[in-house]
């Protein structure tokens, strides 16, 4: 699957974006960290394309004994699960190191990691990427899927002021043939 462009490639520190955002911690706490994880996913699938980012979720083997192994979702988001002993903050490290010399940087040379670490911080923009707050990136992703539904909202009603003209085009057939009495 080839990726569409891109303004930036975004990195997520996965499991700190989820211990820092109050509702995947709660989502975590009460229904476990699988849980957390595609609620996490799911909101970068629905916000990547808005601001045309192209992202990698990074998670940590969080104690599985397991090879590393990645999973696309869509052209613009993919998760990556690392190997037994490493952690996110590694992999973030050496992709940040080697984002110069990869095809990534010939779509854009802006590359943000999300993380409350601080150190992660610290490191990443040593490789000149930007760092962002996972309390930022919850707002940035919060506010696009607002204006989503904004603008969702409006081109619904310029659709006229009648109930027909917001149902499916299933629905409105199904009408059509009611009234005609089929």
């Amino acid at each position: 699957m080839s990726a569409p462009p891109y303004q930036a490639f975004l990195l997520v520190d996965g499991y700190n974006i989820i211990g820092s955002w109050s509702d995947l911690k709660t989502s975590r706490d009460r229904h476990g960290l699988e849980t957390a994880r595609h609620i996490l996913i799911e909101s970068l699938v629905n916000y990547a394309p808005m601001v045309e980012y192209r992202t990698h979720i990074i998670f940590d083997a969080h104690y599985q004994n397991t090879p590393s192994y990645s999973e696309e979702y869509t052209a613009l988001v993919s998760v990556h699960f690392t190997a037994f002993a490493e952690t996110a903050d590694t992999y973030i490290e050496k992709f940040c190191a080697a984002f110069k010399n990869t095809e990534y940087q010939e779509h854009s040379s802006r590359l943000i990691v999300a993380t409350n670490d601080r150190a992660q911080k610290l490191t990443v923009t040593g490789y000149g990427a930007e760092c962002i707050s996972a309390q930022r990136l919850a707002g940035e992703v919060e506010t696009t899927s607002r204006r989503v539904k904004r603008n969702e909202r409006s081109s619904k009603k310029s659709a006229g002021r009648f109930l027909f003209h917001a149902l499916d085009p299933i629905a409105q057939e199904r009408f059509r043939q009611m009234r005609q009495g089929k």
